[in-house]
């Protein structure tokens, strides 16, 4: 393994990226329909929340693909020297709402690069902030959690407890169960243009990197639980925040959990008699 050069990856700490893209209502409409979401979008309305996270993806050729479908490290991001990346957590605050038919823009700083110990070696953090202009007006600001980690079995992120000694999530008193077929996992792959091979070539998954199936995205299950929090409280939030502790796969549904806390609503995601997934806090 090449060893991590962190002052060499803390160089890129500072280092701005935009890109931009018109939500039109075709893309609504396939982030509904992946969704089970019946609404009909129409020009001018607000958007589904998170939508702003399947626009303006990495348009890498796929010729420089690496071997998990990832694009080539460098550029924007620091060239961590570690094989598997993950979406580790992260935390939006909503301002406006994001409109059909506006061209939302994303504003991109590396604001800092760290490495740890975990469990099965070297982890490399690297956090993003985004800030989300819709129609020119800032509509959401963002934090992005972005963990590196050596080849091997998944192992959770460090401080997290293992899936092997982990208890059983507990029961929430709202509960919403979720079928994440490969169908589901498939068509957000291709709503947010993601190669990562995890969440769709279940052999590459199995083989290379030692999950027992397909992986579900972490954006996807932020998604699902940021919908629930909606759906029970009748509005958007004012703010979430999301933190992975273990994988969750296609081999089993999954169902999202809520309690509520004060003027916060806890959630997280777990498989049946498994571990918590994802964790999230809303705060109105």
């Amino acid at each position: 393994m090449i060893p991590l050069d962190l002052d060499h990856l803390r160089q890129w700490i500072g280092r701005e990226e935009t890109r931009a893209e018109r939500l039109t209502a075709a893309i609504a409409a396939r982030f509904n329909a992946t969704f089970d979401r019946p609404e009909a979008p129409s020009e001018g309305e607000p958007a589904p929340s998170l939508i702003h996270l399947c626009l303006a993806p990495d348009t890498a050729p796929t010729s420089t693909l690496g071997p998990d479908g990832h694009p080539a490290r460098g550029g924007f991001l620091p060239p961590v020297p570690l094989p598997r990346r993950m979406w580790a957590g992260g935390h939006f605050r909503f301002h406006e709402n994001i409109r059909i038919g506006d061209t939302v823009t994303r504003h991109s700083v590396v604001r800092d690069v760290t490495v740890k110990q975990g469990r099965s070696g070297p982890l490399c953090l690297v956090t993003v902030e985004h800030r989300i202009d819709s129609g020119g007006a800032l509509a959401i600001t963002e934090r992005q959690d972005i963990i590196y980690r050596g080849a091997g079995p998944a192992a959770p992120p460090s401080g997290a407890p293992s899936s092997a000694t982990a208890e059983a999530a507990p029961q929430g008193r709202y509960r919403q169960a979720v079928d994440a077929g490969p169908a589901l996992l498939f068509r957000y792959s291709a709503l947010t243009f993601n190669g990562h091979r995890i969440h769709y070539d279940a052999p590459y998954a199995r083989a290379e990197e030692g999950y027992p199936g397909l992986v579900v995205h972490g954006p996807l299950q932020a998604t699902l639980l940021l919908q629930f929090a909606e759906a029970l409280r009748g509005k958007r939030p004012a703010q979430i925040g999301f933190r992975g502790l273990s994988p969750l796969f296609d081999t089993a549904g999954f169902t999202l959990h809520a309690q509520d806390e004060a003027n916060t609503l806890r959630l997280w995601t777990a498989a049946e008699g498994g571990p918590v997934a994802m964790e999230a806090r809303a705060e109105w």
